[in-house]
């Protein structure tokens, strides 16, 4: 498995902890292990002009996702096939109002992105009532299970 992790903001993130989640979220849900993933954390400036650039939205969001194979989850007896899973981008200031709001960690709030970001790249939205139930109980099933303790509860941005 490839995962690369680049900081482009100004502030320190647990890069290893995004790393360790990102591992584990392939072993969870049965990716192959040459899949490619890259996550990108962004200053607010540049979040902004993604936002605006490709989902024709203002102002910097917490998260977006970029897929690249469309790639879907695979099972222990048909593990997903290989490819680039795709783009991750976080903004660590907006994670950290995120996290006050929710009153949990900022480290934690990130990896929260992460993994719904992940689970965008797979396929999962939440448009629709059930298909946010449904990507939401998954989102918190990995992050507890990552965690060892309960996953901190998603926050609007």
């Amino acid at each position: 498995m490839s995962i690369e992790i680049s900081n482009e903001s100004a502030r320190t993130v647990d890069e290893d902890a995004i790393l360790a989640l990102a591992r584990y979220l392939f072993d969870r849900l049965h990716l192959h292990p040459q899949t490619e993933l890259s996550v990108v954390l962004v200053d607010e400036q540049a979040m902004a002009a993604l936002h605006q650039q490709w989902m024709d939205e203002p102002g910097p969001t917490d998260v977006m996702s970029f897929p690249m194979d469309e790639l879907r989850p695979g099972t222990e007896e048909a593990p997903a096939a290989e490819g680039l899973l795709g783009d991750i981008v976080v903004c660590p200031q907006v994670a950290a109002r995120q996290a006050e709001r929710g009153g949990h960690g900022v480290d934690d709030e990130i990896l929260l992105l992460v993994t719904h970001g992940v689970l965008h790249l797979l396929g999962y939205d939440h448009e629709e009532p059930d298909e946010k139930a449904e990507m939401f109980a998954l989102q918190r099933e990995l992050l507890t299970g990552y965690l060892g303790r309960p996953a901190p509860r998603e926050t609007d941005s």
